[in-house]
């Protein structure tokens, strides 16, 4: 489940998995893989100057209607949009120990993509990272460095519900690997446990 964040330029956000099924994430109308974000975060890592500055590849739903209701489709009842096509071909589990995010979930990528390409548009954002005012961009939105670090964890931790038997897939394992080791100023202080 997507939780809120804190982002300095549009208060209380969205981000996170919205579907057990999927690596998928979502930060409001941004939409990409956690194999991803987990990517950008090892190439981040690797980086040390005042300021660093790439692009993600992420999918862009420009209209609300085309995101869905996220709880409308856990709840069976309005499957409108992405989100609700994805709960079409993976509904919520009817048992509540079931509900755990599935490390293997990246292998539903290629139907997963497939499918949001009718909702959405593949755009190339910034990821800039300043270290002179401890700020980091993701396309518009901006954040400290402990709201993002926040996002960093709920990836590893497999956001809420948590990933499946505490399996946590190679790439966040990476992440993980890479953080730790980084002597980028974004990371200091990130513990991920």
């Amino acid at each position: 489940m997507p939780l809120e964040f804190e982002s300095l330029s549009h208060g209380r956000i969205a981000f996170g998995f919205f579907n057990i099924e999927t690596d998928m994430i979502l930060l409001e109308h941004y939409f990409l893989p956690a194999q991803d974000f987990c990517r950008y975060m090892t190439q981040a890592a690797k980086e040390n100057h005042p300021t660093y500055q790439t692009v993600w590849e992420v999918y862009l739903v420009e209209r609300g209607s085309n995101i869905g209701n996220l709880m409308g489709a856990i709840y069976g009842i309005d499957f409108r949009g992405f989100i609700g096509e994805v709960y079409k071909l993976f509904p919520f589990p009817k048992r509540q120990e079931d509900f755990k995010q599935k490390p293997e979930g990246f292998k539903n990528r290629m139907l997963i993509e497939a499918l949001i390409q009718h909702f959405a548009k593949k755009v190339s954002i910034p990821f800039v990272i300043n270290q002179e005012d401890d700020k980091i961009g993701i396309g518009e939105y901006l954040f400290d460095r402990a709201s993002f670090q926040e996002l960093v964890k709920y990836v590893w931790s497999g956001g809420f519900p948590r990933w499946k038997n505490e399996v946590r897939p190679d790439y966040v394992l990476k992440m993980k690997d890479s953080v730790e080791k980084s002597k980028n100023p974004l990371f200091i202080g990130l513990t991920l446990t």
